[in-house]
């Protein structure tokens, strides 16, 4: 009896445990799920990087790309500047690269939910943010934004706490200028006797007719009566278009065009391999992409260089030393090296070369003052294009 009445009590006790635990999972159930693992709603949504550590004495700066990285160019070289800065700074600066995609409906949001997150520094390009960011900055005005290619209008309200970086790219489409006029008309192999060159842009908007204006200037300085064909795509991803319509103007007498296009001016150098004709390339060493096409890679004479990189590792090392104009717009060109050509490829003629570097001194030095297409009314700027039309 007495065996029963123990074995009696020992379930009692078992199940009123059980019963205890159940309870408790049944608590843990109705709190929020706070864990990392999130249903997949089928929608790309970028990791905005919320986790950044508790180390107060690491600058932590967020580079949002309104696009995406592989455009081996503009985007690609703004990656590398954070790349430059934890190189340089080591375990002082930590960065994160967010691509938003081409959608330019999670734009807004992403760069919401990177301000509401622990970043000290949060980085935007492109004339298709500054809408975003005049309506972020003023929200969070204890954070600290830089935007390149572009500015927020000062005047419109207190934007202290932007930095603007803008580039006398005008300045290195000279160069390119020069370059195709004196190559155009030089009798080097895959040249005709026609004075006409061409320029590939991926939108008419200010910045890409910066590069314009500056390209036909080059031109003109090195032969007044050189032609340039022009051609827009209209966005910066179809490279399809791009070799399309350089085609065409390769087949028109062209025998040297530049691409101010970004991934979509990639079209521009198949086109050229195509018909083996030359090219310019633009933001980065494009040489450097063709390791294994050297067919193609010979064809491109220099690019032009915006150093988006140099210039957003120089906003760092001047926010660590605490000399950010933040409230202000700087335009950086060849002086402070946001601006550059790719030298070295051995098709270019000596002299020509000497030329360009001499050409090079006198912008830096205020010899030769290079029109910029900022600012410039329609009329004025539709009359630069029409002089130069074939």
């Amino acid at each position: 009896m007495k065996k029963s009445l123990i074995l009696i009590l020992a379930l009692a006790m078992t199940l009123s445990m059980i019963l205890t635990g159940c309870g408790e999972k049944q608590d843990d159930t109705d709190k929020p799920d706070t864990g990392t693992e999130t249903p997949d709603t089928g929608t790309d949504t970028p990791d905005t990087g919320t986790d950044t550590g508790d180390n107060e004495d690491v600058l932590k700066v967020a580079l949002l790309i309104n696009g995406t990285l592989g455009d081996k160019s503009f985007f690609d070289s703004a990656d590398n500047g954070m790349k430059l800065a934890e190189q340089k700074f080591g375990d002082k600066v930590e960065t994160k690269t967010i691509e938003m995609n081409y959608d330019p409906s999670k734009w807004l949001p992403t760069l919401q939910d990177v301000s509401d997150a622990d970043w000290d520094i949060i980085i935007v390009g492109t004339w298709q943010m500054v809408e975003h960011l005049s309506e972020v900055a003023l929200e969070y005005p204890d954070k600290k934004y830089v935007i390149f290619d572009s500015a927020v209008d000062y005047t419109a309200d207190d934007y202290s706490n932007v930095y603007s970086i803008n580039f006398k790219q005008n300045e290195g489409a000279f160069i390119a200028g020069v370059l195709a006029s004196r190559v155009t008309t030089s009798g080097m192999e895959r040249t005709n006797e026609d004075k006409k060159i061409g320029f590939l842009g991926g939108m008419d908007i200010p910045v890409i007719n910066d590069f314009l204006v500056g390209y036909i200037e080059g031109a003109q300085y090195a032969d007044p009566d050189m032609k340039v064909a022009i051609s827009y795509i209209g966005g910066f991803e179809d490279s399809a278009k791009a070799k399309e319509l350089c085609l065409a103007q390769y087949n028109s007498g062209v025998d040297i065009g530049f691409n101010v296009a970004g991934q979509a001016g990639l079209g521009q150098l198949d086109a050229a391999k195509e018909v083996d004709k030359y090219a310019i390339g633009v933001d980065s060493d494009q040489v450097a992409l063709f390791p294994d096409d050297q067919e193609k890679a010979k064809l491109i004479l220099t690019s032009v260089l915006k150093r988006v990189d140099q210039a957003l590792l120089r906003s760092i090392e001047m926010h660590m030393e605490g000399t950010t104009p933040y409230g202000k717009e700087e335009i950086l060109g060849f002086k402070e090296k946001a601006i550059g050509f790719v030298e070295g490829n051995p098709l270019v003629p000596a002299d020509l070369l000497t030329e360009l570097k001499d050409i090079e001194a006198k912008i830096i030095n205020g010899d030769i003052k290079v029109t910029t297409a900022m600012g410039l009314d329609t009329d004025a700027l539709n009359e630069i294009r029409n002089k130069v039309k074939p």
